[in-house]
């Protein structure tokens, strides 16, 4: 995966800015994965939570025998789903077995050959019945698995309900927006388009539109771009930003 894969959309020239969270991210799931241990990643949406360990992971795989296996769920799933969605994100070979404890055991049997790393995206929709599922994979003493659950609020809370769940949990990172401190440290780094760009400018924009949300500010430097040549400007003023502000909503 190049790095323009992991931003919200396809920004030209837009880079990876390693911020502060980033950073603690990066420490954390290799900490997570040398434990062999499970992790949250949490926080709202559009801070960053998938990018961050896209990145770290990626980073991890260019060093490290670990394969990793990435499953998202994009709505509540069962625990019959989740045996599925393992089931393809291991590229096992054949139809899936029909009897659950079958299955189970393909499963655990696969788990067991290598090390893994799971990272379970969207992970506000799991359940405790389908957190379990992963809890009883994990718990198996032959499985060589870590898992990074990567979600919004409500993964921590349901989470932080179950004590045979939590308890489990080596870490927990809560991701939270930028301040306006780092976002005039980040967002130059971000995009070319505001290094040009006076401080008070991106703090405008920042107030106004992105409020430290990095997918706030991607889709605000779409629109900015597309302002800037349509206009035949060289650098974003406060005027432009209005117009980009309009497509917003």
């Amino acid at each position: 995966m190049t790095a323009a894969t992991y931003q919200y959309v396809d920004l030209p020239d837009a880079s990876v800015v390693t911020t502060r969270a980033l950073l603690a991210a990066r420490e954390n799931i290799a900490d997570t994965i040398e434990a062999r241990a499970m992790m949250c990643l949490h926080g709202s949406a559009g801070v960053g939570k998938t990018l961050a360990a896209n990145v770290c992971l990626r980073e991890l795989q260019d060093t490290k025998d670990e394969e990793v296996c990435r499953i998202t769920f994009r709505a509540r799933p069962t625990a019959r789903a989740v045996r599925h969605e393992l089931f393809a994100a291991l590229g096992l070979p054949g139809d899936p077995p029909r009897h659950p404890s079958e299955f189970d055991r393909l499963l655990l049997d696969s788990l067991a050959s290598q090390p893994r790393t799971l990272v379970v995206d969207e992970a506000q929709w799991l359940n405790r019945e389908t957190f379990e599922y992963f809890r009883f994979a994990w718990d198996n003493p032959y499985t060589q698995i870590a898992i990074i659950f990567a979600g919004g609020e409500g993964a921590h809370s349901v989470l932080r309900k179950e004590p045979m769940l939590s308890s489990r949990i080596f870490i927990w990172q809560h991701l939270t927006k930028l301040t306006l401190a780092e976002v005039q440290q980040a967002i130059p780094l971000y995009h070319p388009v505001w290094s040009k760009a006076d401080p008070e400018t991106i703090a405008y924009a920042d107030r106004h539109a992105a409020h430290g949300n990095f997918r706030s500010w991607a889709r605000l430097t779409a629109h900015t771009l597309t302002a800037l040549q349509r206009t035949g400007r060289d650098r974003p003023d406060q005027e432009l930003l209005r117009w980009a502000f309009s497509r917003l909503g």
